[in-house]
């Protein structure tokens, strides 16, 4: 049957006007993260079942080039103006494109604590980059937003599991690239987050690491690394007993978290194969068994009150999925 070239035409227009309407809203969940896992210093990272969503919304008009609310815990402490993580990722994207940069209202709704080391600031900026790439018609590839992400955290340890789920390792490549290597997590190994009522700045975390290394601590956290890699993809709790030690950082970081003498020994004594510290502190995690989890959560829940320490511990799992689009 032929069609009228009018009616082509009035179709083509209809779908062109859909496609600019399904295009003036998004939402983006992002998974919080744990980072460095001991030995995997800036480099390795895992995606957690705990989450920050953002929704984004096109202004047709607006006395201002952002309007931010935020919801959840600890709400009332981030940034509602143009100095927001969130809205600087949004605006990067449109300036990377060369296009000008939409009023946009943001709504974001806080699951990841933040300052926890529980990678929020890694959520902010994938979910910003991701919802300006959804807006704008998706021209960005996920290695472009990836290298974008880096870029603004730093380090790729916390964004690349965010932005593409699971656990995974980061080598750069002589061209300054990144290789990007998915680790198999085994099924029987729980990640256990204990969280603190205290925050520890990732800027402090870092100052207390020296400026050098020794080549004996260099080559103990290649091996142990190595280790960890074969540890968590075959779930060998004995691997991971030695794998998750480290000689980079966290013996510097130790001092800076209240209680960690007396959580690190309650969780291996209640059945954990090690504890480590989350990123950048001050949360703790732990990898145990499925069957050994509830007690090394109970435990770890003690240690830290009497220490007098407020704490939120519980079991997650790894996100394998990463940021999306809802």
């Amino acid at each position: 049957m032929a069609i009228a070239p009018r009616l082509i035409l009035y179709i083509c227009w209809v779908d062109i006007v859909n496609t600019a309407a399904s295009l003036s809203s998004t939402t983006v969940v992002v998974p919080g993260t744990t980072a460095n896992l001991g030995p995997g210093f800036d480099c390795l990272g895992a995606a957690l079942t705990v989450h920050n969503q953002f929704g984004f919304r096109l202004q047709e008009t607006s006395d201002s080039a952002v309007t931010i609310t935020v919801s959840g815990t600890e709400a009332d402490r981030v940034n509602v103006d143009a100095n927001n993580l969130v809205y600087q990722a949004f605006v990067k994207v449109f300036q990377f494109l060369g296009h000008a940069v939409p009023p946009v209202a943001i709504d974001i709704e806080l699951g990841v604590p933040l300052a926890r080391g529980l990678g929020s600031s890694a959520t902010a900026i994938v979910g910003g980059l991701m919802g300006a790439n959804s807006l704008a018609g998706e021209p960005l590839s996920e290695a472009q937003l990836m290298e974008l992400a880096i870029a603004m955290e730093g380090h790729p340890d916390n964004v690349v599991p965010a932005l593409i789920g699971g656990c995974r390792l980061a080598a750069s490549r002589t061209d300054d690239s990144w290789e990007i290597c998915e680790i198999d997590w085994h099924s029987d190994i729980v990640p256990v987050v204990a969280i603190p009522n205290f925050e520890l700045s990732t800027e402090e975390a870092r100052r207390v690491l020296p400026s050098s290394y020794s080549r004996a601590d260099a080559v103990f956290n290649v091996a142990h690394l190595g280790l960890l890699v074969r540890g968590l993809e075959s779930g060998r709790g004995d691997w991971l007993a030695t794998a998750l030690q480290d000689r980079i950082h966290q013996p510097y970081r130790q001092a800076l978290i209240r209680g960690f003498n007396a959580v690190y020994q309650s969780a291996l004594d209640s059945g954990a194969y090690g504890l480590v510290i989350s990123g950048a502190g001050p949360t703790l995690l732990a990898l145990t068994s499925a069957e050994a989890a509830p007690t090394v959560e109970q435990a770890i829940q003690t240690a830290w009150a009497e220490q007098g320490i407020e704490a939120e511990v519980r079991s997650l799992a790894v996100d394998q999925q990463g940021a999306r689009l809802v």
